[in-house]
């Protein structure tokens, strides 16, 4: 029986890895990847750093080589879908083609938050999501003697590191009471804060913009007290939201990204989604969660893959994490959502190494481990094998 084309919307990391797997999977006729941005997928997470200082190129960041897609018969296509017409099976691209498909993949990733300030789209202030936001602020870089990051969050903190590599002042603004308010307990705030200061990088906190300043290009930063900080570059890094517009447009179950089962299939059975745009219940903790990384996007895609070559197998991995600014490796097991107590390995308020761990009712849920990779690795294999223990047993009654 003929398998027919599989088309995967998204040339992300979710997108090349379900192309590769569908092949290793055994689908054997069409794949056609569209992506959006002309370059072949890409690493992501080297963008605010190896690459914004210029120690990668492009080569470095791409996930395969080009001539992969060729020998494995993988056809990239630059452009955007705007409608999938799924009694039709096909989709609808902006310039007006269509193309039909057997199966349709969704890996359409996230896109950064936008802040609506008076002077936003002034020459000089940047997201930073993709090569091209990347490019445009390393081209900025030779006008730079001081740059204004918006978000104290994991992107915001490490670019704050790299430009500070570069020699350029660094002025952090986060408008919660902390660092890393949503993600971390306060001891690791405390900790990235301390080094970030150490490190040249000024941090204010509790702090509200009210307006992008300057008459050419950005001139300055006004905060709603009537301050008013200097700046050559502002880089926006206060989240993402889930491109499931598309999807939804389409009529399928939508809740904070494309609601998928633990098959990673969608509300209809011949689409499936995966990565940074997916909406799934984790087993291990028991809620639907979207998550934001590059291991749960990979799971994704494999168990994508496997369902569409007719195979069973489901989401089920612990979700991992990293971060790297200065010298630091932040590797991160589980999810501490709902901690209630938390213990800490080593000294954070000296040195560059500690773990934080994190607990609900006594029972491990996460760890944060700073520069400690063998104890990440033991925190890691401990949680895989007591939270699936936990989400198998029966529910008390």
């Amino acid at each position: 029986m003929s398998q027919g084309r599989i088309i995967v919307v998204g040339s992300s990391h979710a997108g090349a890895q379900l192309c590769a797997s569908l092949r290793q999977e055994g689908w054997s006729e069409d794949i056609v990847l569209i992506g959006d941005e002309p370059e072949p997928p890409y690493h992501h997470p080297p963008l605010s750093k190896t690459f914004l200082t210029g120690h990668a190129t492009l080569d470095d960041l791409l996930i395969r080589a080009p001539d992969f897609y060729t020998k494995q018969g993988i056809t990239l296509q630059t452009g955007r879908v705007t409608a999938i017409h799924r009694e039709a099976h096909r989709i609808t691209m902006a310039n007006g083609s269509t193309l039909a498909y057997s199966k349709l993949a969704l890996c359409l990733g996230a896109r950064p938050r936008r802040l609506t300030l008076p002077g936003i789209d002034l020459p000089g202030v940047h997201l930073l999501r993709t090569l091209a936001d990347i490019n445009a602020i390393r081209a900025d870089l030779s006008v730079t003697r001081h740059a204004v990051i918006l978000g104290a969050g994991y992107i915001g903190l490490e670019t704050a590191a790299s430009l500070r590599k570069l020699g350029i002042a660094v002025t952090v603004l986060e408008a919660a009471e902390r660092v890393l308010a949503r993600v971390t307990a306060p001891v690791v705030s405390e900790f990235y804060a301390r080094v970030h200061r150490e490190e040249g990088v000024t941090l204010r906190t509790q702090c509200s913009v009210s307006a992008i300043l300057g008459a050419q290009r950005v001139e300055g930063v006004a905060l709603t007290s009537g301050e008013i900080i200097a700046a050559d570059l502002v880089i926006v890094g206060i989240g993402v939201i889930p491109n499931s517009e598309l999807a939804a447009d389409a009529g399928l179950a939508v809740d904070n990204g494309i609601v998928i089962n633990a098959h990673a299939v969608s509300s209809d059975p011949d689409i499936v989604a995966a990565g940074d745009c997916a909406s799934f219940t984790c087993p291990r903790y028991g809620r639907q969660m979207r998550l934001e990384s590059v291991p749960n996007a990979a799971e994704h895609a494999k168990v994508a893959a496997a369902t569409l070559c007719g195979k069973t197998k489901q989401i089920s991995a612990l979700p991992w994490f990293w971060s790297d600014q200065y010298d630091l490796k932040l590797q991160i097991a589980g999810l501490n959502t709902g901690y209630d107590a938390v213990e800490v390995i080593g000294d954070p308020t000296t040195g560059r190494s500690f773990t934080c761990l994190y607990f609900r009712e006594s029972r491990l849920i996460a760890a944060d481990c700073i520069n400690s990779p063998q104890e990440f690795m033991r925190r890691k294999m401990a949680l895989t094998e007591s939270l699936l223990t936990s989400a198998s047993a029966p529910n008390p009654r």
